[in-house]
């Protein structure tokens, strides 16, 4: 569905030089720190800005090769983007049946009753989480192949985030044929919806892995300076320096668990996954 090869974006003395794939059926989530180049990559992906190198390629052709045609299957709601704020829901609908021809205004209008959204209230008077819900139905209303969402849950309260989460699991049930790539500095949802993840530092993709698999086999292990010195580190993905030693990252948990049982070692989840290889040594 969408396959970057070292994309690259020049601005000043940041550099973006992302590689990732989205396959078919999948919810793919990319993940890093503010300033990782997240958004500057989604941006790329999209043609908004000029990129510097590398090659995009969606729905299996080059980038500078897709037609109008193929932009209709794309779905996006940006974090910087939106509708007007003088803009109501049918107004909304009215506007996005004239640009895509697959759209359908009885189920966008009846998924908006669904999660009561106000039909004929102005935008800027919706609350947050109205106005992401908005988003994300707009992306989803004309049966696009590929969504591209980038932080559609942020800043908002649990429950918003939630109905957006089932929204989105509910269209990959409903088109299988679909994918989605998301971005998040909310784990949990990650944790919830995404097959799998690619982690960005410093504009460059440096990891990339199976949800599932991380947060069954990733462990952080806790050890002092004697302990650190003796462990196998063969299966060690990176360290941090703490008052009481090294706290450590696998990504083979039983390795350790049944090699070293006077460890303490703890399941990783992506927060935890996303502090060790950013802010410690990658080894």
């Amino acid at each position: 569905m969408l396959k970057l090869t070292n994309v690259q974006k020049r601005y000043g003395d940041f550099c973006l030089d992302c590689s990732l794939s989205v396959k078919k059926g999948m919810i793919t989530g990319l993940i890093g720190p503010n300033g990782a180049g997240k958004s500057t990559t989604f941006k790329a992906i999209l043609g908004l800005i000029r990129t510097d190198g590398g090659k995009i390629e969606i729905f299996g052709k080059d980038s500078h090769d897709i037609t109008a045609a193929d932009r209709q299957k794309l779905g996006v709601a940006l974090a910087e983007s939106g509708f007007s704020g003088y803009l109501n829901v049918k107004a909304v609908s009215d506007i996005l049946a004239g640009f895509y021809p697959d759209f359908d205004k009885e189920e966008f209008l009846r998924n908006c009753y669904q999660q009561q959204l106000p039909m004929d209230k102005n935008i800027k008077d919706f609350s947050t989480g109205m106005k992401a819900k908005l988003k994300v139905l707009a992306a989803m209303s004309h049966k696009a192949k590929l969504l591209i969402l980038d932080e559609p849950t942020s800043g908002l309260d649990v429950l918003a985030r939630e109905d957006i989460l089932e929204m989105l699991n509910d269209y990959l049930d409903k088109n299988k044929d679909s994918a989605i790539l998301i971005s998040s500095h909310i784990s949990t949802d990650l944790e919830k919806i995404c097959d799998d993840l690619y982690l960005i530092k410093d504009g460059k993709t440096i990891y990339h892995e199976d949800t599932d698999k991380l947060l069954s086999d990733y462990a952080i292990i806790k050890a002092d300076e004697e302990q650190y010195q003796t462990i196998d580190k063969q299966y060690l993905l990176a360290s941090k320096k703490e008052s009481y030693g090294y706290c450590l990252l696998t990504n083979q948990m039983m390795f350790y668990k049944e090699n070293y049982p006077q460890l303490v070692i703890e399941k990783a989840g992506i927060d935890d996954f996303i502090l060790l290889m950013i802010k410690g040594e990658v080894l």
